[in-house]
């Protein structure tokens, strides 16, 4: 009978550590933007490579052997 007991005190201490964890979390802000992700796989991925580019300065020669596997299969 006394195991019960050690058990059901680990398992309320458990549960109120998680409570306290996802109550930290919820104030930081971490659950705030549930739609984006679920929404950002409808977006052309066209767009995606438009700011890659734009945003990296490197010439087509300095691209390396994986890079150009890549454009092959595309």
């Amino acid at each position: 009978m006394d195991i019960l007991y050690l058990m059901i005190l680990c398992s309320v201490s458990l549960a109120a550590v998680f409570l306290v964890v996802f109550i930290v979390y919820a104030r930081k802000g971490q659950f705030e933007d549930d739609e984006s992700p679920a929404v950002r796989i409808l977006f052309d991925s066209d767009e995606i490579k438009e700011k890659e580019e734009l945003g990296n300065n490197k010439g087509d020669n300095e691209k390396g052997e994986n890079n150009k596997i890549e454009e092959k299969s595309e």
